[in-house]
């Protein structure tokens, strides 16, 4: 990795990639308290299930899991609280007009901090996949493992 591609990852939503085709991809900042950039340092989130949607003309993440950090006691934190991302108004015009539109949301794929050291979230905007297509991206997989096998025995 280049230096200014460097980042640590904190959390990874690995079904995402399963469960939807992911159509574009952006980085966005996060708002969040000291007790959560606490947690986070730790490595103890988790990212499944969370999403992004519209709250109040703001894009927010929400069932994004940071529990609570120990250290913290009355300055704690709610584990699943909606967070608000920092993103251009004209990316989240952008992104709120198309998750209006049938069948696409915006779904959390990692937490990370930058080499800077600010926590990030790489969002997608994303179709959902259903049965057949799950399947043929399993084909897929299989088969590209097993072309690699091949070749590597040859």
């Amino acid at each position: 990795m280049t230096k200014e591609h460097a980042h640590r990852i904190v959390a990874q939503n690995r079904r995402a990639r399963f469960d939807y085709s992911i159509i574009e991809e952006i980085e966005a900042g996060i708002v969040l308290t000291g007790s959560e950039v606490k947690s986070l340092r730790g490595g103890r989130a988790s990212i499944n299930e969370t999403y992004a949607g519209e709250m109040q003309g703001e894009i927010f993440l929400f069932n994004a899991n940071i529990p609570i950090y120990e250290q913290a006691n009355q300055f704690n934190h709610e584990p699943k609280r909606p967070r608000k991302l920092l993103l251009h108004k004209r990316q989240a015009n952008k992104w709120m007009g198309a998750i209006q539109r049938k069948g696409m949301t915006l779904v959390a794929l990692s937490v990370y901090f930058n080499n800077k050291g600010r926590a990030k979230v790489a969002l997608a905007l994303a179709k959902g996949k259903n049965t057949v297509d799950k399947r043929a991206t399993i084909k897929e997989r299989d088969w590209s493992r097993d072309k690699a096998r091949i070749l590597r025995g040859a």
